[in-house]
Formats: C-alpha cells, structure tokens, sequence
C-alpha cells in the first residue's frame, strides 16, 4: 500500500490509494501480488499507463516477485470512495 500510495493521478493531486482506485491487493506465500483497481472513468487519459506503472510499483517491494494489475469497473468508481484525507486535500470536507 505504501508503494501504491507514491502514485498520483496527473489530474488529481492525490494518490490513487486515497482515491480509492485500488481495490483488491493479495500477495501469495510465493510472493505474486494480484490486484484489482479502477479508474475515475472508462476514458481516463491514464488508462494505457497508470495500471503498468501499479505493476512496477508493487514489483519493487520487497518480497514481492511478480505483480498483476486488473483494471475492473464493478463497483464503478464514485468520490465516495476516496478517503477522508483525500477528500480533506481537495476542499470536500
């Protein structure tokens, strides 16, 4: 999570953690991480790069040997699901 926590959306000034984009992370005994997250929408202009960039992120932890993003859409994505600390960041609260 914390290596997650480094990745920010370019139009959000806020981490992809605390916007809730993440939404599954599970790491096997042997050390493959398989994580699920979303997207603020279907046509973010991040799509093609943000999910690679959660994959090298997760791969530099240490213990972990290999690393899978899926980009899913259920649940779709809503401001509700980012953090209080996000939402204190953009003047929501």
């Amino acid at each position: 999570m914390e290596q997650l926590r480094t990745i920010y959306d370019p139009e959000i000034p806020v981490n992809i953690y605390e916007l809730g984009l993440i939404y599954k992370i599970d790491v096997s005994p042997a050390g493959f991480a398989d994580i699920e997250m979303t997207l603020t929408s279907p046509g973010c202009p991040v799509a093609g790069t943000l999910p690679p960039e959660v994959e090298h992120k997760a791969r530099g932890v240490p213990g972990v040997s290999d690393a899978k993003v899926a980009v899913v859409w259920d649940p779709p994505w809503t401001m509700e699901m980012m953090s209080e600390e996000a939402k204190l960041d953009l003047g929501m609260l």
